[in-house]
């Protein structure tokens, strides 16, 4: 159980911003990415990450994007559809001065409808009862990937791994707890 100093904090564990706690929205079914599972996909990533164009489709505490900007990315995109979820982000971004951050109140689906721009890494961790990542990766591949991005994959681990869109691989895969997570690669085709 949380503590009342700790309940609704994040911890950024590497970069500029090392060790800074974060509030973050006291929302039904906000998960953040846990300390070690963040280790291990930072890790997986620390040789992607410097100057990279990131999105975040499913923002929530601002675990996985505030970490990719405090370790170097030079442009972080986060979405949720939530309004509290959305002024905590963007109080969090003000708060560690984090310019290259962009917070965006939206619909990942349909945000992803619009004309693409490519990114470098793109973190997937949508909420679990949506089974949402085989779209999501569907769309992310019609042209909102850069040639040999990075795609992290978070989902319940009573459900398999999404069948990935044709030329991704799956790189990396564990398992923690109640969840399973993944670093695809998608390099473009041709």
């Amino acid at each position: 159980m949380k503590s009342p100093q700790t309940a609704f904090q994040v911890r950024i564990i590497g970069g500029m911003h090392r060790g800074r706690r974060l509030q973050f929205a006291d929302m039904p079914g906000l998960r953040p990415t846990g300390d070690r599972i963040r280790e291990t996909l930072f890790n997986w990533l620390q040789p992607y990450i410097e100057g990279a164009r990131c999105l975040d489709l499913f923002a929530g505490s601002g675990a996985l994007g505030l970490e990719a900007a405090s370790r170097g990315a030079s442009e972080v995109v986060m979405l949720d559809t939530a309004m509290a979820v959305v002024r905590q982000l963007a109080e969090n971004k003000r708060l560690l001065g984090l310019d290259q951050v962009s917070v965006v109140r939206a619909d990942a689906l349909q945000w992803l409808e619009q004309d693409a721009t490519p990114f470098d890494i793109v973190f997937l961790d949508p909420p679990f009862v949506g089974n949402l990542l085989e779209p999501l990766c569907q769309r992310l591949s019609m042209g909102w990937l850069a040639d040999g991005a990075h795609i992290y994959l978070e989902d319940t681990a009573s459900r398999d791994m999404p069948t990935l869109p044709e030329g991704w691989e799956l790189r990396k895969r564990k398992s923690a707890g109640q969840v399973h997570y993944g670093l695809a690669y998608a390099p473009l085709p041709g």
